[in-house]
């Protein structure tokens, strides 16, 4: 059997764990919002701030939803900090700062 690898358009900004969570995740669950977060342990400002994609999800939301989900929290903590990084290294300027090498 053949392995295939994905690959990601380095221009596309890798999603927002909470575009997963609204489009796919809480969908299939067949739960409302307000019991997602009710069984989350966080208020439905806070959900609703991460499916908009206005917050991060924090390591103390990924465990939370790791547990909820069954998948642990690496995988929302990777989403986050590759969409993250993409967004950093997109603004922030690193021209003037050199790169050096250990003896």
């Amino acid at each position: 059997m053949a392995e295939h690898v994905a690959k990601r358009n380095p221009a596309r900004c890798p999603s927002h764990p909470g575009a997963l969570l609204r489009e796919v995740v809480i969908p299939s669950t067949g739960r409302t919002k307000v019991e997602i977060a009710a069984l989350l342990g966080i208020s439905r400002q806070h959900l609703y701030d991460l499916l908009r994609e206005a917050k991060p999800i924090s390591p103390s939301v990924a465990v939370r939803l790791g547990k909820l989900f069954g998948d642990g929290a690496a995988p929302w903590l990777r989403m986050q900090a590759a969409h993250d990084t993409w967004h950093a290294e997109k603004t922030i300027d690193v021209k003037s700062i050199p790169t050096i090498r250990a003896a």
